[in-house]
């Protein structure tokens, strides 16, 4: 083993909420950290990328002034142990654009775009977190072997901090909650 492919220090090690702070940007891009713990994510494809920002843009387009869509940022789900997630798609308030870290507070749904090496990460580990910390609504959108994407939506059960099923689409999103928006995924 060459010294090059040992992985640094911090990465096994617990990280606080402090020290993940005082990271540059650069630092932060394609890692989460979950309790603690560095978890380095694969660059996504370009495919991958493309349904993220085609949902991104409607969604913008969709939200009014209120709420801003954006992709690939952190999300503080809990400071102790330090947990953030960079989700595919946040729709957030948009008079916190200058507040970070951005809280569960702050944003209204998240969509991951499940791609090979996320099946499981996708699908339980972050609908659970994003339920807990309280976010309203989740889409996970599946890339199919047809090239239509499905977009399943979960809505959020405050008193269970649970995710309950809403609808499943293929292709387009009609008059999907958080608020009316017809979204084209087509062939991506």
């Amino acid at each position: 083993m060459t010294a090059e492919m040992v992985a640094p220090a911090w990465m096994h090690e617990q990280i606080t909420a402090e020290e993940y702070d005082s990271w540059s940007e650069e630092q932060c891009a394609g890692i989460e950290i979950v309790d603690g713990m560095v978890v380095v994510s694969p660059s996504a494809s370009k495919r991958h990328n493309r349904l993220a920002r085609i949902l991104a843009n409607a969604l913008d387009a969709a939200a009014g002034t209120e709420w801003n869509a954006d992709t690939d940022f952190d999300v503080r789900l809990q400071d102790v142990p330090l947990t953030n997630r960079r989700p595919d798609v946040i729709v957030y308030r948009a008079n916190t654009i200058d507040i970070t870290p951005t809280r569960p507070e702050h944003v209204l749904l998240v969509a991951e775009v499940v791609s090979p090496g996320s099946e499981t990460t996708d699908r339980i580990v972050k609908v659970d977190q994003y339920a807990k910390a309280g976010i309203g609504f989740y889409w996970r959108i599946e890339q199919a072997a047809t090239g239509v994407p499905l977009v399943y939506t979960y809505v959020l059960d405050p008193a269970t901090k649970t995710y309950r099923d809403g609808d499943v689409f293929t292709g387009v999103l009609k008059a999907a909650a958080p608020f009316p928006v017809e979204i084209d995924l087509g062939q991506v």
